[in-house]
């Protein structure tokens, strides 16, 4: 490795060149002066290093000059640009409160990158990856700039749903790539549902029968669990798993039929079923052992109860659970779901050492919660006063009711939002999270928030393009000033942001209306 030698070689332009960064740092200055860059040329120099840093300066090196079709550039520098990077701490722990604050400085006279973790010095090293101008493609260069970062919150997720429609791993991993490029540091999997159970459980091991016709290939192994964890982590990504429950619990009764509550129309079965059967002590051992087994598996300090739409219909049909009602003097069910509630959570959950969140009917229907608890509002009609009814109680919340990217919409039926850009994403630019009425401390309250997309209509075909790049408008509010709000130039950006996916072998949809990417 080349010690100390910095690019002497630097020009003035006599036309700015734009530095285009998704999400938008909090301070970036650049000037008209510039770093020419060759491969041969150019290095990061870590202080110190741990497995994470190393693996993530082989991966940019790569990103910055190998990835896409073009020509490497032939106006090189007589010397080395060397970039160091300093992190103040070594440990690669990575949890909710993890710091990705970092620093960066470029100039011909020294360059370096400062940073509180690992996983701030990979936001810093996407920031370089971005700011690396190819418009001339005989020279690529960098500005001569300093930027001091770090996120607005500290949960900026997103939710994919691999229970309606199979994700395949390759799928998974470019989802989670994409996920690191923008910033956002959870992926929220949504990994069972009522169509399908595909995680494969030691502990309750027929759960997965329930899988996509049962098919084993169909299926996430431990291992798969544990290789997809690994490549999160990687890349600054905390994987956050669900499962859904006492609802969405169908393919549960596939393996496991007496877990699962038969529906009755008059005296007889119909053959449905619904939620758990919470009235049977055999259901709750089962749920012990499956989330003894979940919180060996996620490391994560968190996991997502759900506890959305529960239906009492089957409930109310099925004369078992009517005779357990009349044992306990109840006539209203949801006492039943709070009773389910409240054993999951003060007998098995809060043994298992994980904060939670959940979906904001948990909330709603008045369960006793850990304080702790981080609430999911969902519901994207009025948000803005469930989550000032949220922190008023003082609990910790995200928001994802306003960025369900699987609502397909006309581009030209979102003008509204922004009337002077192209695209539906900027309905989903212009929320932020803050905006409902409330005291400072009911503010700082809210945590952050996720996109989601439902897997309905979302396979491996079409996943990637129905999430990227307009996730971006999610992860840029997520991360970047409140005051960050220009549609105009954030539309140049997303120009530009897609362009960079796509060299990066990635798959996203133009959203700003006609033009050209030379990666395409």
């Amino acid at each position: 490795m080349h010690q100390s030698l910095y690019l002497c070689f630097f020009a003035l332009l006599s036309v700015s060149l734009a530095w285009s960064v998704i999400p938008k740092p909090q301070s970036i200055t650049t000037t008209n002066e510039y770093l020419t860059i060759c491969k041969d040329r150019f290095e990061f120099v870590p202080t110190q290093t741990t497995p994470i840093l190393a693996d993530n300066i082989n991966r940019y090196m790569a990103t910055i000059f190998d990835q896409g079709t073009t020509t490497p550039p032939t106006k090189c520098p007589t010397t080395h640009l060397s970039i160091k990077i300093h992190l103040l701490s070594l440990d690669e722990t990575l949890n909710s409160q993890t710091s990705e604050a970092y620093s960066i400085t470029l100039a011909a006279t020294g360059s370096i990158i400062q940073a509180d973790t690992v996983f701030g010095a990979i936001h810093a090293l996407e920031t370089i990856a971005q700011l690396v101008d190819r418009s001339n493609g005989a020279q690529w260069v960098l500005p001569v700039a300093t930027v001091k970062d770090a996120p607005r919150f500290a949960y900026r997720g997103f939710l994919h749903d691999s229970a309606r429609h199979f994700l395949s791993v390759p799928t998974i991993k470019r989802l989670i790539d994409a996920l690191s490029i923008a910033k956002m540091n959870v992926f929220h999997w949504h990994i069972v549902d009522d169509q399908s159970f595909p995680f494969v459980s030691t502990s309750l091991p027929k759960l997965s029968q329930g899988s996509y016709g049962g098919k084993a290939s169909l299926t996430y192994t431990p291992a798969i669990v544990q290789d997809i964890i690994k490549y999160a982590k990687y890349r600054g990504v905390r994987v956050v798993p669900e499962f859904d429950t006492p609802g969405h619990v169908t393919a549960w009764g596939v393996g496991y039929p007496e877990l699962v509550t038969p529906c009755y129309t008059g005296s007889k079965p119909n053959g449905s079923t619904g939620p758990l059967n919470p009235t049977l002590p055999g259901t709750f051992t089962a749920l012990k052992q499956l989330w003894n087994e979940i919180a060996q598996t996620f490391p994560d300090d968190y996991v997502h109860l759900g506890g959305d739409e529960v239906s009492f219909k089957c409930w109310e049909s099925n004369p078992d659970i009517q005779a357990f009602m009349k044992q306990k003097g109840w006539t209203d069910y949801e006492l039943l779901e709070q009773y389910y509630e409240q054993t999951l959570l003060n007998d098995i959950i809060s043994k298992i050492d994980k904060n939670y969140i959940v979906w904001q009917e948990v909330f709603d229907n008045g369960l006793k919660i850990s304080p702790k608890t981080i609430v999911d509002v969902w519901k994207g009609g009025n948000w803005t006063a469930e989550v000032a009814k949220v922190t008023a109680a003082g609990f910790q919340t995200i928001l994802s009711g306003p960025w369900y990217l699987n609502y397909i919409s006309n581009p030209y039926s979102t003008k509204d939002a922004c009337p002077s850009v192209e695209g539906d994403w900027c309905q989903y630019y212009v929320v932020d999270p803050q905006d409902f009425s409330g005291t400072p401390a009911q503010k700082e309250l809210m945590i952050g928030g996720e996109g989601c997309l439902w897997g309905e209509y979302s396979n491996d075909a079409n996943v990637e393009t129905n999430t990227w790049p307009k996730a971006a408008a999610v992860a840029e509010r997520l991360w970047s000033d409140k005051n960050t709000r220009d549609v105009a130039d954030m539309s140049s950006r997303m120009t530009e942001f897609t362009c960079e996916l796509l060299r990066r072998g990635l798959r996203a949809q133009p959203v700003t209306g006609p033009g050209y990417c030379q990666w395409q």
